[in-house]
């Protein structure tokens, strides 16, 4: 193999790559389980990274079925975003993301900054409940349940919910273990189509757990729930932080 095979590469191993090159993904039949809860404030500040500020104490856990993904079919995502403020726009930040699919783990990390691992999240109904539930290894993380299509949402209030900008920390570690990049970006949904939207009454349950800490942000009260069924696309991650320009080197 000639090395300029090797640096038109995207990413290893070389002969079988992790996940295909990027060609305009586009998710359809991407279902939503959201529920946004209240939590203690100092928890929360102190897993937001500056320059991002935190105003009212929100959480919104998410389960999401990608019903058919381009380059990594179907799969199943759980995860933490937190309403966040920067520069004067509002958005969320991604804290933290549990995959049951490896290339799409992987992709996303390294093509972009969603802070995914891997574990085992389910999204399903079971007698007139629609229920979400986490595990990392075989052990419980979340579970979260909402009464199935009780009462239906606006399609303009779904988009609201999912359509703020996205914030993430990019890292990439150098050889020594110092990183090389120390971004935050920023990445948004788009042409999204709102298939059906739906709300009603929910509750959600976190478990503690060293290697998944959801339960580090505690439910203290659940606020709203929805249950949406979308196409949609997502935008390249734009750095708008550089984390290493601000903190001198040590």
């Amino acid at each position: 193999m000639h090395a300029d095979q090797v640096v038109n590469s995207l990413n290893t191993p070389l002969t079988a790559p992790a996940y295909p090159t990027p060609s305009g993904t586009r998710f359809i039949d991407r279902e939503y389980l959201n529920i946004v809860y209240r939590t203690d404030p100092e928890a929360l500040r102190a897993v937001v990274p500056e320059p991002l500020t935190v105003g009212e104490p929100f959480v919104r856990f998410e389960v999401m079925h990608m019903g058919d993904v381009g380059g990594f079919g179907p799969y199943t995502e759980a995860g933490i975003a937190i309403p966040v403020e920067f520069e004067g726009e509002h958005g969320e930040y991604l804290h933290a993301m549990y995959l049951d699919n490896f290339p799409a783990t992987a992709g996303g990390r390294e093509l972009s900054a969603y802070p995914k691992v891997l574990g085992s999240p389910r999204l399903y109904v079971d007698h007139g409940t629609l229920v979400g539930t986490l595990r990392f290894g075989t052990l419980p993380v979340a579970v979260a349940t909402m009464g199935y299509k009780h009462q239906r949402l606006e399609p303009d209030e779904a988009l609201r919910q999912i359509t703020v900008p996205t914030y993430m920390v990019k890292i990439v570690p150098g050889y020594d273990f110092r990183p090389r990049v120390a971004d935050l970006v920023r990445t948004r949904i788009t042409d999204i189509t709102v298939k059906e939207a739906w709300t009603g009454p929910a509750r959600l349950q976190l478990f503690h757990h060293v290697l998944a800490p959801l339960a580090d942000l505690p439910v203290v009260e659940v606020v709203s729930a929805s249950h949406i069924l979308t196409d949609l696309s997502l935008a390249p991650a734009q750095p708008v932080f550089d984390y290493l320009a601000r903190v001198p080197s040590a």
